[in-house]
């Protein structure tokens, strides 16, 4: 697509992400999203802390309310609140302002249904299709028609109370004040309601990158840059550190010995506690052909049917929709709990891994054991652009991928597939020996760019 990727639209603010295309993609947006409603639509706004989201903010509020459409800004807040009161307040559809876990100086536009769920690609294409054509011009709401648009940063209120609602009683029974957690908000959207959420639980923390100032999110912290929060866990003693993206979509924890415990970690611990209580829904876990092979055999080893989807969170949902599946999602932290929320919750993942530890009086280290994570290596082949689809039709190439598989006989894994955005062909080589691995990726990246240039 011209302008939607895999994650929404997501651009350089203000040259790219311009304030004219983004009132132009609100116009559209408003018309796909509205056009089977006999109604004037309303539209949540959120977004996270960038300098330049009150400029896209103001845009995209322009763009909805020249096409008749009326708005509730709701201010900073993380991703999954938006969804959360996009169902709650029964709107029509929203947005979310933000570039996730990328530098300050992009910026994003994501549109969700009136489910409270990120659009299909279907919608999206839609809207870039009413996007570059002459319907644009004539979407202007007649004078007594204009939309309305309206202040309502007390929704946050409406979030909070999300996790009161679902935790409180829980975590009344099974705090302990000797635990501690040390929480990296990343100078992004959960630097506004973390230290409520934690405070009114009763969740002893530190809280560190609490500090936004429009260009320091995602800077040297959060779930991209996790080397200051290891130091802070060891240092102060925590019994686990949690780090957030500059949306709050994702979660990554630290032990307490300062170890990553990545989102295939945490989905299995998850996943084998719900399978003990009986809400493990249909026995299964969904996660992305990326998530490592350790999972595959954790669920092997659990007698946990695994399912795995094409990268992108909402392929992991759209999955557990059609099958009725409770947990999903990627080895980036974005996992969603579909019986709370339809979109990654970095907060409420959080929340459960916590959970966990204290039911169980057991470390994260300890709990994190459940699951051997292999060795992964990922190489990128450069390719001539019209050809990076074509490695999988070069017999050279599928037999020596076939070759190596033979070779690892279960205890490793090859994955080939093209970048949708760059002329690149990614190699990623799972297997018990780091080096071994690394050779082999080098040497199939290497025939890839051979073949396909």
């Amino acid at each position: 697509m011209k302008y939607f990727g895999t994650d929404g639209i997501r651009r350089i603010a203000n040259t790219e992400l311009t304030p004219e295309l983004v009132y132009r993609v609100a116009k559209a947006g408003a018309y796909v999203l509205a056009k089977h409603s006999n109604h004037a639509p309303t539209i949540l706004i959120g977004r996270d802390t960038r300098i330049s989201g009150t400029l896209i903010e103001s845009a995209m509020t322009a763009g909805f309310l020249s096409y008749g459409a009326n708005v509730k800004l709701v201010g900073v807040i993380p991703t999954p609140g938006v969804a959360y009161l996009t169902k709650k307040l029964k709107a029509d559809a929203s947005v979310v302002i933000s570039a996730s876990h990328n530098a300050y100086d992009f910026n994003g536009v994501k549109y969700f249904s009136n489910l409270g769920m990120k659009i299909p690609d279907e919608v999206e294409a839609e809207i870039e299709e009413v996007l570059d054509s002459d319907k644009l011009g004539g979407f202007a709401a007649p004078s007594s028609e204009i939309g309305v648009s309206e202040i309502r940063e007390d929704l946050l209120d409406e979030y909070l109370y999300f996790f009161r609602k679902n935790f409180e009683d829980t975590f009344e029974k099974i705090n302990n004040d000797n635990f501690v957690v040390a929480i990296d908000t990343a100078n992004g959207a959960t630097s506004v309601i973390a230290d409520k959420v934690f405070t009114a639980l009763g969740i002893r923390h530190y809280i560190i990158n609490n500090t936004p100032n429009g260009v320091n999110i995602n800077a040297n912290c959060g779930s991209t840059h996790l080397d200051m929060l290891k130091k802070f866990v060891v240092a102060n003693h925590c019994n686990l550190g949690i780090a957030y993206d500059g949306d709050g979509d994702r979660c990554l924890a630290i032990d307490e010995n300062g170890n990553l415990i990545d989102g295939d970690i945490i989905m299995a611990i998850i996943a084998k506690y719900l399978k003990e209580q009986g809400k493990l829904k249909n026995n299964t876990l969904v996660a992305t052909v990326m998530s490592n092979l350790g999972l595959r055999k954790f669920c092997q080893n659990n007698d946990i049917e695994f399912k795995a989807t094409k990268v992108g969170d909402r392929y992991v949902l759209e999955e557990m929709l059609k099958s009725g599946d409770n947990i999903g999602g990627e080895q980036s932290g974005h996992i969603i709990f579909l019986d709370y929320n339809p979109t990654g919750d970095g907060i409420l993942t959080s929340l459960m891994l916590l959970m966990v530890a204290l039911e169980k009086n057991q470390s994260i280290s300890e709990l994190a054991k459940i699951i051997k994570i292999y060795p992964q290596v990922l190489i990128n082949a450069k390719v001539s652009n019209d050809k990076k689809y074509d490695y999988d039709k070069d017999e050279e190439i599928k037999n020596a991928i076939q070759k190596l598989e033979e070779e690892f006989s279960g205890n490793g894994r090859v994955l080939i597939r093209a970048s949708g955005t760059e002329p690149l062909v990614r190699v990623m080589i799972e297997g018990e020996d780091q080096e071994y691995i690394t050779a082999k990726a080098k040497e199939v990246a290497e025939l890839i760019e051979k073949n396909c240039n």
